[in-house]
C-alpha cells in the first residue's frame, strides 16, 4: 500500500438548480434518504412519505447540505427493481421535499428514465453508481437536463488485473469522456471512488489510503463510506454502530481532497468535517 497523498482543495462552484455549491471552501454533507425496503443499514425505515420527509428535514436541521434520495438498494446481492417501481417510491417524496426544504435534492439512480422524471419532480443532481456506463442514455439525458452528475466507479466482482487505483481512475476517466462527448460540461462532473462496490474490505482500505491520487483527474470528489462493511469488519460492529468508523473515513477523505461526503449520521459527520476543514482548508 502506498503512502497517503495529502491534497489542497480546488475551488469550484457547481450550480445545482437554484443552489450554488462553492466547493473548496468547506466540505459538503450529503444526507442519505433510502426509500427502500432492503437497504443494508436502514431498509424499510423511511418507506412511507411522512417518515421520509420528516427524516430529511431532521438531516437538514443537523447540517445536511444535500439530500440524496434512492429508490433501489445497491447493496451487494440486492434485487434490481423496475424504473416504474423506483419512481413510485421516490417521486412523491421528491415533490414534497422540494417544497419543504431549502437544500438541493439528489437522486441515486443509474436509470436515465428515473433521472429525468426525478429532475422534473424537483431533483437537481444525479448520483449514478455506474458512472454513466450502465444506461447508454444516461449521459445524453443529463446533458440535456443540464444538471450535475456524480459518476461512481463500479464493477462486477473484485478482481483487479492492474493496480486498483489505476483501474479506478481509468474507469472514471472513461466516465468523464462519455459525459463530455454527450454534452455534459466539465463543471457538472463529480467523481466517486465507489467504496464498497466491486471491492473487498482490504481493497476498500487501500482505496481510502490512496484517495488523493484521484485529484490528478481534476474533478471534485464525493466519498460514500457511511456504515459500510469495510468499517464493520474492522470494528466488528453492526451497521448502526459504525458512526465513529464513518467519521474516521470522513476525516481521511477530507485530508486527501474530498469535497462531499455522503453519510447517514449527519450531526456527527458534520462536526468531524467542520473540525477537519478548520485544520486543512
Amino acid at each position: 500500500m502506498r503512502g497517503i497523498k495529502y491534497s489542497t482543495h480546488r475551488r469550484r462552484t457547481i450550480a445545482a438548480g437554484s443552489y450554488q455549491l462553492k466547493l473548496g471552501e468547506r466540505t459538503y454533507i450529503m444526507g442519505i434518504l433510502n426509500i427502500t425496503p432492503d437497504s443494508f443499514s436502514d431498509g424499510g425505515d423511511y418507506i412511507d412519505i411522512d417518515t421520509a420527509v420528516r427524516h430529511a428535514m431532521e438531516m437538514v436541521s443537523d447540517g445536511a447540505d444535500i439530500i440524496d434520495i434512492g429508490g433501489e438498494s445497491t447493496r451487494p446481492g440486492s434485487t434490481e427493481v423496475t424504473a416504474e417501481e423506483e419512481l413510485k417510491r421516490i417521486i412523491p417524496v421528491i415533490e414534497t421535499l422540494s417544497k419543504k426544504i431549502n437544500v438541493p435534492l439528489s437522486v441515486d439512480t443509474y436509470k436515465a428514465e428515473v433521472a429525468e422524471a426525478a429532475v422534473k419532480a424537483g431533483v437537481s443532481i444525479i448520483n449514478d453508481v455506474w458512472g454513466l456506463q450502465r444506461d447508454p442514455h444516461m449521459a445524453s439525458t443529463i446533458a440535456r437536463l443540464k444538471v450535475p452528475v456524480v459518476a461512481m466507479h463500479n464493477q462486477i466482482g473484485t478482481e483487479y488485473k492492474e493496480d486498483i487505483m489505476k483501474v479506478i481512475c481509468s474507469f472514471l476517466q472513461d466516465s468523464v469522456n462519455i459525459g463530455i462527448k454527450a454534452g455534459i460540461s466539465h463543471e457538472n462532473i463529480i467523481l466517486d471512488p465507489g467504496i464498497g462496490f466491486g471491492k473487498t474490505a482490504e481493497q476498500n482500505l487501500e482505496v481510502m489510503a490512496r484517495l488523493g491520487e484521484m485529484n490528478d483527474l481534476g474533478y471534485p470528489i464525493l466519498l460514500g463510506t457511511s456504515r459500510k462493511s469495510m468499517i464493520g469488519k474492522v470494528l466488528n460492529v453492526v451497521p448502526k454502530e459504525r458512526v465513529e468508523g464513518t467519521m474516521a473515513t470522513t476525516i481521511m477523505g477530507i485530508i486527501q481532497g474530498v469535497d462531499i461526503v455522503r453519510v447517514h449520521d449527519i450531526k456527527e459527520n458534520y462536526r468531524a468535517a467542520k473540525m477537519t476543514d478548520a485544520i486543512v482548508r
